[in-house]
């Protein structure tokens, strides 16, 4: 039995991630005969009722000691997926495989992101950690071109977000109800987050005030109500502060209960086009071919929209005219974009099924592990 660990920003932080982790499992139990998958948690109790994991380890409340009986069991060592390797937390999320190369230990990774790494510290031990890993797979191109700059010097693969592969659960009738949602008009889903990296132009002023022009005028120039949709718990301030700000805000409402990554994902069934900030819940509407824009936000999403040859003029869009322009030809060009997702989507998520395939070659040996670190498990 091949035993493999997956360590990430898992435990029910963000719904991204947890659809990160949800296709991960189902990719690798298909791919690995006989496979034991153990997850490297920030909430283990959530990761345990939620995902298909064999067991799971509370990283973030374990010391370095009691980490390494856990690694020396496994014969590789997953970094990712998801936006890991950034100049904050950088050296936290790559400290489970430095001691897997001390112990020798494989390791790759698992179609993650990459920035901003901008301190030298970040920078190096970024370089360093991966110059020593046996496979480094990326979600897009942009990662890729960071990390040749810093300084990794080993194969570096273009696959795409894991995410990318998710099915949905429905999202029935009776929830809708639930949520008070009747569909009496169109129905347009937004996701926002903190102003931070987000939009770091603008104040968070300035920033509400933007988001609540574009949902004022999605309400009145598409006849639509608007659903927020929290990808995280933090998102749920920021929606009500955008709402408050709104001069329509009885057309707005903020998905209210609990779920999943599959049932956001049934949700979109009912969206006429969504509006967002959040990568994974543009990545959503994709999968469910529903006509999408996104607000100002960061590289991540530009390098999803270049994979799908969608412009990301809104990107740059902070004052609210050339941003409801854009709203407003995209909703005049929702047919055009359905059918570019339907021509783009399938040659991205191939993409995103090869990540796997490279794995598993690194777990047989057939991928090299890198000079950081040794290539036989040593205790």
């Amino acid at each position: 039995m091949a035993v493999i660990g997956i360590s990430g920003s898992y435990g029910g932080l963000n719904l991204g991630d947890e659809a990160i982790l949800t296709c991960a499992i189902q990719e690798l139990r298909a791919a690995v005969p006989d496979v034991e998958l153990v997850v490297f948690s920030r909430n283990a109790p959530h990761t345990e009722e939620h995902h298909a994991a064999d067991r799971v380890v509370a990283v973030r409340e374990a010391a370095r000691d009691e980490i390494v009986p856990e690694i020396r069991g496994l014969d590789l060592l997953l970094l990712g997926g998801g936006g890991l390797l950034y100049d904050k937390e950088a050296h936290t999320y790559l400290r489970e495989i430095e001691v897997a190369h001390e112990l020798g230990v494989r390791t790759a990774t698992y179609a993650i992101g990459a920035g901003p790494l901008e301190t030298p510290e970040a920078r190096g031990v970024v370089a360093r950690v991966l110059n020593g890993m046996g496979a480094i797979t990326v979600r897009e191109t942009r990662a890729k071109r960071l990390l040749e700059e810093v300084g990794v010097k080993r194969e570096i693969v273009v696959t795409a977000d894991p995410a990318l592969l998710l099915t949905p659960k429905p999202f029935t009738a009776t929830m809708l109800k639930r949520e008070g949602i009747r569909k009496e008009r169109h129905l347009v889903g937004m996701s926002v987050r903190e102003v931070g990296p987000a939009a770091p132009n603008l104040s968070e002023v300035a920033y509400h005030t933007l988001v609540a022009n574009a949902a004022d005028f999605i309400a009145d120039r598409l006849d639509a109500d608007l659903l927020f949709v929290p990808m995280e718990r933090g998102d749920i301030r920021e929606s009500h502060a955008v709402i408050a700000q709104m001069a329509e805000a009885e057309r707005a409402s903020v998905l209210k209960g609990e779920y999943g990554p599959q049932e956001a994902l049934g949700l979109m069934e009912h969206l006429d086009m969504v509006v967002g900030m959040r990568l994974h819940f543009l990545i959503f509407g994709a999968i469910a071919r529903v006509p999408f824009i996104p607000l100002p936000y960061a590289e991540k999403v530009s390098g999803f929209l270049e994979d799908l040859g969608l412009p990301a003029r809104t990107l740059e869009e902070v004052h609210a005219g050339p941003l409801l322009a854009s709203i407003d030809r995209c909703w005049d060009e929702r047919r055009q974009v359905r059918e570019t997702l339907d021509q783009q989507m399938p040659a991205l998520q191939d993409r995103a099924r090869e990540t796997t395939r490279i794995v598993a070659r690194a777990l047989t040996g057939e991928v090299s592990q890198g000079d950081a670190g040794p290539t036989e498990k040593v205790g």
